[in-house]
């Protein structure tokens, strides 16, 4: 790269991070972050609302920006999440800026708990909100007891249904990969137990082929099953339930299972080789699965054809998702690839600025294609989380 080209890059990288933050400011509201910013096809598709997922990521780089306003707006939406969680413990998929409904999605929205928590763990920790030590403490307890509902006495792993996370009309189920990755990290921050167990299976079911065999029947009958429909062992599976395994190469998943340590070394190096012989990040990065679902394939559904929405390269079935590609250029900058991470943030920073900075949602797998809502939040937070990664100045000399 020339010096030219070098100082292009490096001026687009910090005007991305004025955009970010300009965005995220208005899109904020008393009550919390929105998902995207107001427009008739938002409000129409329930987008102006602060969701668990979207506040929770977002929060990860509000609390401890420095910026007073942000720094309120982190605490507001794990305020709004809070006041409207279910009696049981679960934290809604998203609540109205009103604070008068909240939603919890049809077959459940888990990991709206599990983001919340990691959210509320960094403002404990970051945040320049005064007195948040205890601060949401005893809905933080029954979202740990609503979460320890659901996960394997001899797994130590979260079940879940079909469509029941941020990929809500995948029809992955069981045991999820994305799920618990961040179920371990929950387990990290807030000291629960059994977190070795948790690491110890979710390396031998997502990845079955360790030598040893664990000493649960059914998991060492669950590994096998998983061993057999595992078509490429430098990425972990997506899911794995009692007749299928996930191997679309769920990109967001394997990401979060190295950027939270769940992966060695050597497995770390091996999903990375992976994506990127997969080209998961050209043009754009990045892409939500390495190999998309057909229409044939025995895991499609009827259900992620709703819409025309989920067909291959599209949405959650391999679309373009900018978010992910934050949290890729975050992992690479943690495993101290810093120029590569440099390579993939300017590149971050480009599709964010398309369209007049729209902050697109996700972009077709293959046309390019910018589809879903403008003003996207969490494509916002994500930027800045990777770029602080890498130092506040972003680019390199």
């Amino acid at each position: 790269m020339n010096n030219h080209a070098a100082l292009v890059e490096e001026s687009l990288v910090q005007l991305c991070t004025t955009e970010s933050l300009e965005l995220l400011r208005r899109n904020l509201t008393p009550r919390g972050i929105l998902a995207a910013s107001r427009t008739e096809a938002a409000e129409a598709r329930s987008y102006t609302r602060v969701f668990g997922r979207d506040a929770a990521i977002c929060v990860l780089a509000m609390a401890g920006s420095g910026d007073a306003a942000l720094e309120q707006g982190a605490v507001a939406s794990l305020d709004s999440l809070a006041e409207l969680q279910a009696r049981n413990g679960q934290i809604p998929k998203y609540v109205d800026p009103e604070g008068q409904d909240a939603d919890f999605w049809y077959l459940g929205c888990i990991d709206a708990t599990l983001w919340w928590l990691i959210a509320v763990d960094h403002v404990r920790r970051h945040g320049q909100w005064p007195d948040m030590a205890q601060r949401w403490q005893p809905q933080v307890d029954l979202a740990i007891n609503w979460l320890m509902a659901q996960e394997h006495q001899k797994f130590f792993l979260l079940q879940q249904n079909e469509a029941s996370d941020w990929a809500d009309i995948m029809p992955r189920s069981g045991f999820v990969l994305y799920t618990n990755a961040l179920w371990y990290r929950v387990k990290l921050l807030f000291e629960l137990p059994c977190l070795e167990e948790t690491h110890y299976h979710f390396n031998h079911l997502f990845h079955p082929f360790k030598r040893d065999l664990p000493e649960y029947r059914r998991g060492r009958l669950l590994s096998h099953y998983a061993r057999r429909g595992q078509r490429n062992p430098g990425l972990y599976l997506s899911f794995v339930n009692l007749s299928f395994v996930g191997d679309e190469g769920d990109v967001f998943g394997n990401i979060l299972a190295v950027l939270y340590g769940l992966a060695d070394d050597s497995m770390a190096k091996e999903v990375v080789k992976t994506l990127q012989t997969a080209a998961v990040a050209e043009p754009y990065p990045v892409r939500a699965v390495t190999t998309p679902i057909d229409t044939d394939h025995e895991l499609w559904r009827a259900y992620m054809g709703r819409h025309q929405q989920n067909h291959p390269h599209q949405y959650h079935n391999g679309g373009i998702w900018p978010f992910i590609g934050g949290f890729w250029a975050l992992m690479l900058a943690e495993m101290g690839k810093k120029a590569w991470a440099e390579q993939e943030l300017a590149k971050l920073a480009h599709v964010n600025s398309l369209d007049d900075w729209r902050f697109t949602e996700w972009f077709h797998g293959q046309t390019l294609k910018p589809m879903g809502m403008a003003g996207q939040s969490w494509n916002a937070a994500a930027y800045l989380m990777a770029q602080k990664a890498l130092g506040e100045t972003g680019l390199s000399a």
